[in-house]
C-alpha cells in the first residue's frame, strides 16, 4: 500500500490555495494516482467512480460532472447502491475505511464487478482492515485485479480557497452539543477528539506543512491541540514513512515560513453564531437551504386556474451551485445585501444593452432570423456584428448567472422584509458594540410583525450574552413572559444562563468592539420602476469593520501582541524533539500564514470577518476551518437539547485552583474518583 500525499504535494507545488491542493489530489487519484496533465490531447481512460457519502461530499464542491467526464469518469455511483457488473472497465474507489465499506468492497471483489480495482481511502486504513481486503481478494482469485491501494489523507471538505469544514456526514458526532453535553463519557469524548484530529492531520498532510499550534487552556481546543501535536510528532519521528518530508514541504502558499494554527473553542463566543447578518453569503446560509456550496430554493408553481377545494400545487424545487466560476458570487458574497441587489440590477441592465445591440445590428443589416454561419460569411463590413454574435455564448452564461442571483437574492429579500431582518441586524450590532439603543428590547420582542419566535429568541440571547450585568430576576421574568407570549421555547435561555455563569467565573465576557453599522437612508437605484427588487422600507446599512473575538485572538497571536486574552495560550511545536507545556512562543516574529480552527462549529459571519481583516494585511494569508458549519437555526436547535445540570456554582479544580471553563466539568463521577473530570475528558484516580 502507498500514500498518495507525498506525490500529490509535488504536483500541487504551484497550487496556492487549499482548494487547489485538494482538487489536484483528487484529479491525481482519478487518473490512477498519476499526475494529471491539464492540456493532454490523448483520450482519457474511461472508468467508473465508486464513492460513499463522505467521498461524495468531498468531491461535489470541487469537481463538476463535466470535469469528472473530462477525467474519464463515465459513471459515478454510491458504494452501497445496487450496481450492475461492468467487467471490462476499471473502477476507482474513494471511501472511508469503515467496517461497512470494507465488507461491501470485499463483496464487489467476490462478485467480479469490474476489470480492475483502484482502492483509495479518504483517511488511513488500519492493517487489520487491509488484511480483510487481501483475504477477500485471495478468496475471489482477484489479487491481480486489485491494481493499487492508497491512503489519500483527504478527510475534510474545502468550501472556499480559504475555508474548510471537517465533515457533512455524521456531523452530530463532532457537533457543539456532542462536545458540551454534560453526560458525555470519557470514551465518547476521546472518539470525538480523535475524529477531529484525524481530519486536521489530513488537512496538514494535503497542505504539506507542519504548523506551530496555539490553543486556549482548559477547553476542548486544548485536547485537540495535545492529540494533534502527538500525531504530527509521531509521523515526523518516522523518517522513512513521514508524510512531511522532501517535496511535500515548501510548496505553494506556505513556502517561506511555517503556518500558525490557532485552535479556539466555540464557547469563547456564542453571540456571533446567533447574530442576524447583512452580507450576501452569510444571509443565504442563514435564511435559505445552503450547504456544500449549493442553495436549494422552493418556487411556488402558482394557484391560478385551480378549482375550488383542489389540493394546492406542489412547489418546484430548484438547486443552484455557487462556485468560484461564478464571478458575481466571488465578487459580492461578502458584500452588504443592498449592494448585491443593486449590482444584480446593474448586471441585468448591462446584459439587456448588449442583447439590444446585437438585435439592432441584425435589424440594420436585414439579418433577422439568419443563423450565425450565414452572418460569418459576409464581408468585412459585418465584423462588428460577427464579434457581437460570437459573444452570444458568453452573454447566455451571463444571463444564466443573472437569473440565478436574481432568484437567490429575491428569496433572501422576501425573508428580510417578512421578518424585518434589517431591524434585527442593526439592533444586535448596537447591543454587541455597547451603543445606545433607540428602542426598547421588550417592544421588539412584543411586536407581532417583527420576525419569527426564533428571531426574537436570538435577539434576546445576544442581549443576555453581551451585557456585563445580567438583568435582575424581575426584569428577566418580564422578558421570559414576553418571549413565551411570542411563542419562544425558553430552553436555549436556560443553557445560555448556565454557560454565562461559568464564563464569568473563568474570564470576562467576549468583547465585540465599539463600532457599528451606519444607516444610509433607503436605497435609491434599486427602487427604480422596473427593478427586480422592491427594496422600499429596507434599510441600506453600511458595514464598518470590527474584529469579532476569533479575529481578535488571531490578530494577537499572528502579530505576536501581548494581550491578557491570549498570553496564557499553550504553545506546541511538533518539530521540537521534546514536547513542552509552555505558553512562551519560541518564534518571536509575526506569522505570514495562519489557520484558525473553531472546535465546536463555525459560521460564515466569522469567516467573512477574517476575510475583511486580512484585506488590510499585505502579503498575509488566513484559512478558516471548523468542526461543522451551522447557521443560527441549527445552533439554537443544538443548544435547546443540551441537558442542564443544576449544580452549585463555585467548584474549582483542586490541582490548579483555576475556575471551571467548561460545562462538562460539572458532571459528577462515581465516588471512586475524587476529582471532577476536566473538559477534555480525562479522569484522575486518587
Amino acid at each position: 500500500m502507498a500514500s498518495a500525499a507525498a506525490a500529490t504535494a509535488a504536483a500541487a507545488a504551484v497550487a496556492a490555495s487549499i482548494r487547489e491542493r485538494q482538487t489536484v489530489a483528487l484529479k491525481r487519484m482519478l487518473n490512477f494516482n498519476v499526475p494529471h496533465i491539464k492540456n493532454s490531447t490523448g483520450e482519457p481512460v474511461w472508468k467508473v467512480l465508486i464513492y460513499d457519502r463522505f467521498g461524495q461530499d468531498i468531491i461535489s464542491p470541487l469537481l463538476s460532472v463535466k470535469e469528472l467526464r473530462d477525467m474519464g469518469i463515465t459513471l459515478h455511483l454510491l458504494l452501497h447502491s445496487d450496481r450492475d457488473p461492468i467487467p471490462d472497465v476499471p473502477a476507482v474507489y474513494f471511501v472511508m475505511p469503515t467496517e461497512e465499506n470494507i465488507d461491501r468492497m470485499c463483496q464487489d471483489l467476490r462478485n467480479q464487478l469490474y476489470e480492475s480495482y483502484y482502492l483509495n481511502f479518504i483517511s488511513a486504513i488500519s492493517r487489520s482492515k487491509l488484511e480483510d481486503i487481501a483475504n477477500a481478494a485471495l478468496a475471489a482469485s482477484a489479487v491481480t485485479q486489485v491494481a493499487k491501494v492508497f491512503d489519500q489523507y483527504l478527510n475534510f471538505i474545502t468550501l472556499e480557497d480559504d475555508m474548510f469544514v471537517l465533515c457533512n456526514q455524521n456531523k452530530e458526532l463532532v457537533s457543539y452539543r456532542a462536545i458540551n453535553r454534560p453526560d458525555i463519557t470519557d470514551t465518547e469524548m476521546e472518539t470525538v477528539m480523535d475524529t477531529i484530529v484525524d481530519s486536521l492531520f489530513c488537512f496538514f498532510v494535503t497542505l504539506g506543512a507542519v504548523p506551530i499550534i496555539r490553543c486556549s487552556r482548559g477547553t476542548a481546543a486544548e485536547m485537540v491541540a495535545v492529540k494533534l501535536d502527538k500525531k504530527l510528532r509521531e509521523n515526523l519521528r518516522d523518517a522513512r514513512n513521514s508524510l512531511f518530508t522532501g517535496d511535500t514541504l515548501g510548496a505553494g502558499q506556505f513556502s517561506f515560513q511555517r503556518p500558525l494554527l490557532v485552535l479556539v473553542d466555540r464557547n469563547i463566543d456564542l453571540a456571533t453564531p446567533l447574530h442576524h447578518t447583512w452580507t450576501y453569503q452569510a444571509l443565504v446560509h442563514d435564511v435559505l437551504d445552503f450547504h456544500l456550496n449549493r442553495v436549494n430554493l422552493e418556487e411556488s408553481s402558482g394557484v391560478e386556474n385551480s378549482p375550488a377545494g383542489a389540493r394546492p400545487k406542489r412547489k418546484n424545487k430548484k438547486s443552484y451551485d455557487l462556485t468560484p466560476v461564478d464571478k458575481f458570487w466571488q465578487k459580492h458574497k461578502g458584500s452588504p445585501f443592498p449592494e448585491v441587489a443593486e449590482s444584480v440590477q446593474q448586471e441585468l441592465e448591462s446584459y439587456r444593452a448588449q442583447e439590444d445591440e446585437v438585435k439592432r445590428l441584425k435589424s440594420i443589416m436585414g439579418l433577422e432570423g439568419e443563423d450565425e454561419g450565414a452572418i460569418s460569411m459576409l464581408s468585412d463590413n459585418t465584423a462588428k456584428l460577427t464579434s457581437a454574435v460570437s459573444s452570444l455564448p458568453e452573454l447566455l452564461e451571463k444571463k444564466r448567472l443573472i437569473d440565478l442571483h436574481t432568484n437567490v437574492a429575491t428569496a433572501v429579500l422576501e425573508h428580510i422584509k417578512a421578518r424585518k431582518l434589517d431591524v434585527y441586524f442593526e439592533y444586535e450590532e448596537k447591543i454587541m458594540s455597547k451603543t445606545t439603543l433607540d428602542k426598547s428590547l421588550l417592544d421588539i420582542i412584543s411586536d407581532p410583525d417583527a420576525g419569527t419566535p426564533e428571531d426574537k429568541m436570538r435577539l434576546f440571547l445576544i442581549y443576555y450574552i453581551s451585557t456585563q450585568q445580567a438583568p435582575s430576576e424581575a426584569d428577566l421574568e418580564q422578558y421570559k413572559k414576553a418571549l413565551t407570549d411570542a411563542g419562544c421555547n425558553l430552553n436555549p435561555l436556560q443553557y445560555i444562563k448556565q454557560w454565562k455563569a461559568f464564563t464569568k467565573m473563568a474570564s470576562a465576557p467576549a468583547s465585540y468592539g465599539s463600532t457599528t453599522t451606519k444607516p444610509m437612508g433607503l436605497l435609491s437605484r434599486v427602487m427604480n420602476t422596473g427593478s427586480q427588487f422592491v427594496m422600499e422600507g429596507v434599510k441600506n446599512l453600511v458595514l464598518k469593520q470590527q474584529n469579532l473575538p476569533v479575529t481578535r485572538i488571531l490578530d494577537n497571536l499572528m502579530e505576536m501582541k501581548s494581550n491578557p486574552e491570549t498570553d496564557d495560550y499553550r504553545y506546541f511545536d511538533p518539530k521540537m524533539l521534546r514536547g513542552n507545556d509552555s505558553s512562551v512562543p519560541r518564534n518571536k516574529n509575526p506569522f505570514q500564514e495562519a489557520i484558525v480552527f473553531v472546535v465546536g462549529g463555525g459560521n460564515y459571519i466569522e469567516y467573512q470577518n477574517l476575510v475583511d481583516y486580512i484585506k488590510g494585511k499585505q502579503g498575509k494569508h488566513i484559512l478558516y476551518g471548523c468542526s461543522e458549519l451551522f447557521n443560527a437555526t441549527q445552533f439554537i436547535k443544538q443548544v435547546k437539547y443540551i441537558p442542564l445540570l443544576f449544580v452549585a456554582i463555585g467548584i474549582f479544580q483542586k490541582r490548579e485552583r483555576k475556575p471551571l471553563t467548561h460545562l462538562n466539568q460539572l458532571q459528577p463521577k462515581p465516588s471512586s474518583y475524587t476529582k471532577i473530570r476536566c473538559c477534555h475528558g480525562r479522569l484522575r484516580k486518587p
